[in-house]
């Protein structure tokens, strides 16, 4: 549970236990800071402008937002359930929430850190990808075995992938050539 920012010079994780978010200089190889979020906090992402880091509270449905200057928790987004794995959008405005407990993926407007809607998915989504191209998200679903594709222009699911048992973290790779 590590998000990097874009220039490679700093790296965030989300501590499950302690329920902390870890500040590494990843240049010098040595800890910042450690920002307390709750008991426990669950997977962590970072806005494509590197100003901000999320991650989920597991003890309260509500999303932490730190300001990556101050290395402070700013914000706290209010969540319909639980959230889990989040991804933003390449655009920089939305950012994608797994909701395993109630089973739907929010989706936050980075302009106004609240949630303006929501989808229903297959049991237990766990961590969220989007495509490059910012047209497709991808959002695994443990319980059920599938990962669900989503059409980020129509806001909806639009096909559900067989993937098997443990279906859990995604990754984005690019072919270098």
């Amino acid at each position: 549970m590590l998000a990097i920012s874009s220039d490679g010079r700093r790296g965030y994780t989300a501590n499950v236990g302690p329920g902390t978010v870890s500040v590494l200089d990843m240049e010098a190889k040595k800890l910042i800071t450690v920002i307390p979020i709750s008991g426990n906090t669950q997977r962590i992402s970072i806005s494509v402008d590197d100003r901000w880091v999320f991650t989920s509270d597991q003890t309260k449905p509500q999303m932490a937002v730190i300001d990556t200057e101050s290395n402070k928790v700013k914000n706290w987004i209010p969540l319909p359930g639980t959230g889990y794995g989040t991804a933003p959008t390449p655009d920089g405005h939305w950012l994608l929430v797994a909701m395993n407990g109630i089973n739907k993926l929010g989706v936050i407007d980075l302009n106004s850190m609240k949630v303006v809607r929501t989808l229903d998915l297959p049991k237990a989504p766990q961590e969220v990808v989007v495509r490059p191209d910012g047209a497709v998200a991808y959002v695994s679903c443990d319980a059920s075995r599938q990962v669900a594709v989503i059409d980020l222009k129509e806001w909806k699911v639009s096909k559900l992938i067989d993937a098997g048992r443990g279906a859990d973290g995604l990754a984005w790779a690019v072919a270098v050539r």
